[in-house]
């Protein structure tokens, strides 16, 4: 960051009784002088001054005009004509020091709504800038830097007016204190050397956490350095924001319900680059950065890996300068927290906001109104029949702003997220007619719509929330699209040209028909023009696998709910069928798999149909999962559009998942590549090949993991108190409790291993590869049979863990509320990962890339993307099993012929048998996986799955041969890094252009 030399504005005390003159203003200017060698004095004067006119943005009305003095021969004169606003000259000023320019005198003119700025300049070596191509440059640097961003005056109105206003023009005398108060608040950039960030940091002790700086804990001490870093993360926010406003390149808008986040601090001042600055400077004040960092929260609001996702693909998106806006939901209550009582899991509130959070950034500005319920009525508009909707409830949305950095740039840019409000004209009828209670009641309903992640929809009215929430958060997002666009576009046919509408999953498909309604009703577009830009605008990803997957709402619900939008879903249904039976003709079984329209008992709009209808690409999140979109899911969509279906393999985050969690092997990894280009250019990973067989390289590779290991262990038994050997292998699985990712084969499994070890001799036993298997994740509120395969690995660790014929040999761990920060925590410990999911059931798989990435060895079924996984890093350095995807239907059909062997026979009965207890517990457990039941076949695998754990033993008593397999394996990493998959979508789907801040 460029830094001013200069020390902000001081008055003159000679000149105080002039800070506020009543009168005779234009003979009476003001001086401030600057106390530094290399600051001017400025001065103030009502004088007129005809306008600038040499270099001119209309945009923002700035004009740039290099005029020659007639009293100094020495100095060249820029005269800036622009709006007023707050914080104008620290930017001009910010230019010329950048530029190497001094400026030796300035003075600043008024007229009507513009400041007229001359500033008096020199190059560095104090000679007058002569040379026009210098001058042309200097001219152009000061309009970029001038021009507003998209945010700046923006308020929008109560909703019963529902348009956006400016503030309100200053008579002269308000713009005359006004612009005193600006120089008197002008500041340069923040500094980061120790001196300045302990200045900083106690600054915020005091004044914003309010606690003296003699004394003050370690929380507060968080509180305050987390200030002061989002202190300079939004200069570089700002930066960008201006740079984004004034280039106007084509943005992508990424729509989704769920932002898994986690904390943020360290991934902040990582992408900064000010993360030792900080340490250094904490450490002189008594304070290890990493003790604060574990103060912060987890950011929650989302579950599992389409969420994760998410957090990756904007700080991918920061990374590689493209221009974007996240946008999505403000839970107040996070996922929730999962405590474990007597091995049961109990779901808690998760109250992420009851200690503040100090990213975001509360725009009360920025708010919009969201309708609900109502009726449709016609009216005419210049003799044509138009649409108007009614409402029967409005709730207004207020922004919160989470700004998101890149690394290696100043690229900061914005993930806004939606909390909703009631609407103050329903309170203040209720307040007026003194009807206190039924403002309250309404405040809350208002409310709830952004309290709860995933609230039950088993009921009418948990439907009825889920859809509220989706239409909420579409319905703003869209409205802040069309007003940035409409800031500096008046025709709509320049929409697809400048936006990009990125559905994540069926969540927010409203869009479609929200873009629609807007276009037509609002905007009074034709039919045949709006459908056009929608079908220009929107692409779509899906990470389901599986028909019953696919979101479906019904037709009784919306049209209650949102009544203008079933009504477009049905027009946008009825053209399409329309069109479809041209091309297929009166194929009706076909015309009903495809309509949007289910038609049965119970009607439906299926989200997924008219998602794929209405984007103009459909994109997989694997090679595999893009077959199984192609020839089951959406093959009649297919069959009839095939340039539609693509496929972006997902990726995460080296920066998170590399250098914020495991800086040990970041260092190394820097060390022996010579650079550390590869945290942002991660193909450069593969170089770590070269040096898979160095000694050298071995040892520091293990001591690495010895060191992960050891703090992942002190985790476990502060935790659990369990105490593991180090020298074990540590074996783990973590992922959201489900049937399909097969967790209960991992236990069974173990239940063998146990079993094995029980029955051996003691001079057998030496040769036994001793295990700490680690389980962790959460079981959804709801599913019975995940809340009993938790208690089931509880009563197994409780048995093992207490055998002393056992001892180190077998550690059975269960981590309770597993999240983001644990992660960071448990990956780069572990030796082994384990992805069990039956095959043709996992979209990707964007764990198994984060253990990849930190030199873990996968055992894992031909899923997902552990296919690319396969080619990247070779077959002889992970440990495959199980039936492939095509083999699965066909086991399936089997049913009762299908032979399962003893040994899965025994841990099944030993189950049943009540050997661990809670024998009438575990029944339908034990029903859900034997003969026909067993859907998601772990009898079939059973032997499959136990070789593959027997050849991860013989690998791992191997130390060179595990240890070259574990850095081959971060080695062909870099494939899986979500900056590949952002790239893949900026050019084959969103054709966006990196547009990099240049500051």
């Amino acid at each position: 960051m460029a830094t001013l030399s200069f020390s902000p504005l001081k008055p003159n005390t000679l000149f105080s009784s002039f800070l506020f003159p009543s009168k005779n203003l234009s003979s009476r200017p003001i001086i401030y002088t600057l106390p530094h060698r290399n600051t001017p004095p400025l001065t103030f004067s009502a004088a007129k001054r005809p306008p600038a006119a040499s270099a001119t943005n209309s945009s923002s009305s700035v004009t740039v005009e290099t005029v020659s003095p007639e009293n100094d021969a020495n100095s060249t004169v820029f005269v800036i004509r622009a709006r007023n606003r707050t914080g104008l000259l620290q930017v001009i000023t910010r230019v010329f020091n950048i530029l190497g320019l001094s400026v030796e005198k300035a003075t600043v003119d008024f007229e009507e709504d513009y400041f007229v700025m001359t500033f008096f300049v020199t190059d560095s070596r104090g000679n007058k800038i002569d040379d026009q191509k210098s001058l042309e440059s200097i001219n152009k640097a000061l309009i970029d830097a001038i021009d507003g961003d998209d945010d700046a005056a923006l308020s929008v109105a109560p909703p019963d007016r529902g348009v956006v206003v400016r503030k309100p023009r200053l008579d002269f005398g308000e713009r005359k204190g006004q612009a005193e108060r600006m120089l008197g608040l002008m500041d340069v950039f923040l500094k980061n050397d120790p001196i300045s960030l302990q200045k900083d940091i106690l600054h915020h002790v005091e004044y914003t956490v309010a606690r003296s700086r003699f004394s003050f804990d370690d929380f507060e001490a968080y509180q305050a350095l987390a200030h002061s870093v989002r202190d300079r993360l939004i200069e570089r926010w700002h930066d960008t924001l201006i740079h984004f406003k004034k280039e106007d390149p084509k943005r992508v808008y990424f729509l989704s319900l769920e932002f898994l986040m986690g904390r943020s601090l360290s991934n902040i001042v990582i992408n900064l680059g000010i993360r030792d600055q900080f340490a250094d400077a904490l450490s002189q004040l008594g304070f290890d950065f990493e003790v604060l960092a574990e103060q912060e929260g987890d950011a929650c609001l989302g579950n599992g890996g389409l969420a994760r996702l998410s957090a990756c693909q904007m700080d991918s998106l920061a990374t590689l300068d493209y221009p974007a806006v996240g946008y999505g939901l403000r839970y107040q209550y996070g996922l929730f927290r999962q405590v474990i009582v007597d091995g049961f899991q109990h779901e808690q509130p998760d109250y992420w906001l009851n200690f503040g959070n100090p990213w975001e950034i509360e725009r009360v500005h920025i708010t919009y109104p969201v309708k609900f319920y109502g009726t449709v009525t016609d009216e005419f508009l210049n003799g044509e029949k138009c649409k108007v909707w009614v409402p029967g409830e409005m709730v207004e949305a207020v922004a919160y702003d989470n700004p998101i950095p890149g690394y290696g740039t100043r690229n900061t840019i914005n993930l806004r997220l939606w909390a909703a409000k009631p609407s103050d004209q329903h309170d203040m009828e209720s307040f007026n007619t003194g009807d206190y209670v039924d403002a309250v009641v309404n405040r809350q309903r208002a409310e709830s719509i952004s309290s709860i992640l995933y609230p039950d929809d088993r009921s009418y009215q948990g439907k009825e929330l889920r859809l509220k929430q989706q239409y909420f958060f579409v319905s703003a997002s869209v409205q802040d699209i069309f007003r940035r666009f409409k800031d500096t576009h008046k025709k709509f046919d320049e929409f697809p040209e400048k936006v990009a509408l990125q559905l994540n999953d069926t969540h927010p498909s409203l869009a479609i028909a929200e873009v629609m309604r807007v276009l037509l009703d609002e905007e009074h577009l034709s039919w045949h023009r709006a459908w056009d830009i929608i079908c220009k605008i929107f692409s779509f990803t899906t990470h389901t696998v599986s028909p019953e997957g696919l979101e479906k709402i019904p037709v009784d619900l919306l049209g209650n709910l949102l009544p203008r939008h079933l009504q477009i879903i049905y027009d946008i249904n009825f053209n399409f069928v329309e069109e479809l039976k041209k091309m297929i003709g009166l194929d009706y079984d076909r015309l009903t798999r495809m309509s949007i329209v289910e038609e049965g008992a119970v009607k439906n709009i299926r989200m997924a149909n008219l998602s794929v209808i209405c984007s103009h690409t459909v994109n997989g999140v694997s090679r595999l999962h893009s077959e199984l979109l192609r020839t089951k899911l959406f093959k009649d969509f297919y069959d009839l559009w095939p340039h539609k279906f693509q496929y972006k393999t997902n990726g995460v985050t080296q920066r998170r998942w590399i250098v914020v969690s495991n800086p040990s092997l970041c260092a190394l990894i820097s060390k022996w590549l010579g650079t550390e280009a590869w945290i942002r250019d991660i193909d450069l990973l593969i170089g770590l090949r070269d040096y898979a067989t160095n000694a050298e390289l071995h040892q520091e590779w293990k001591m690495v993991k010895k060191v992960n290991k050891i703090r992942l262990a002190e985790y476990i038994e502060a935790m659990s108190g369990l105490k593991v050997s180090l020298d074990a292998m540590f074996d783990v699985q973590t992922k959201r409790i489900h049937e399909y990712k097969r967790q209960l084969l991992n236990i069974l499994g173990i239940i063998h291993r146990y079993d094995c070890i029980k029955n051996m001799d003691k001079n057998d036993r030496k040769n036994v590869v001793p295990r700490v298997c680690i389980i962790g994740g959460k079981a959804a509120p709801g599913y019975e049979i995940a809340k009993k395969i938790i208690k089931l690995c509880h009563v197994v660790a409780e048995r093992i863990n207490n055998d002393n014929d056992i001892g180190d040999l077998l550690k059975l761990v269960f981590i309770p509320d597993y999240n983001v920060s644990v992660a960071e925590m448990v990956i780069p410990g572990a030796d082994l990962s384990q992805h069990l999911s039956t095959a043709g059931h996992e979209a990707s798989g964007t764990g198994s890339m984060k253990f990849l990435m930190n030199g873990c060895l996968l055992l894992a079924t031909a899923d997902g993307s552990t296919i690319e996984m396969v080619e990247e890093i070779g077959q002889d350095n992970m440990f495959l099993f199980g039936a492939k995807a095509h083999e699965v239907v066909a086991l399936r059909k089997k049913g009762p012929t299908l032979k399962v062997p003893l040994q899965f026979s025994r841990v099944v009965r030993m189950i049943r048998d009540g050997h661990f207890g809670f024998e009438d517990y575990f029944k339908s457990l034990c029903d859900k996986i034997e003969g026909t039941s067993d859907y998601f076949l772990l009898g079939a695998d059973f032997m499959s799955y136990l070789e593959a754990q027997a050849a991860a033993d013989k690998a791992f008593v191997d130390e060179e041969r595990w240890t070259k397999m574990s850095i081959l394996s971060a080695a062909g990493s870099g494939r899986f890094s979500s900056d590949r998959t952002i790239q893949e979508y900026a050019e084959n789907t969103w054709d966006i252009q990196p547009c990099r801040c240049p500051f």
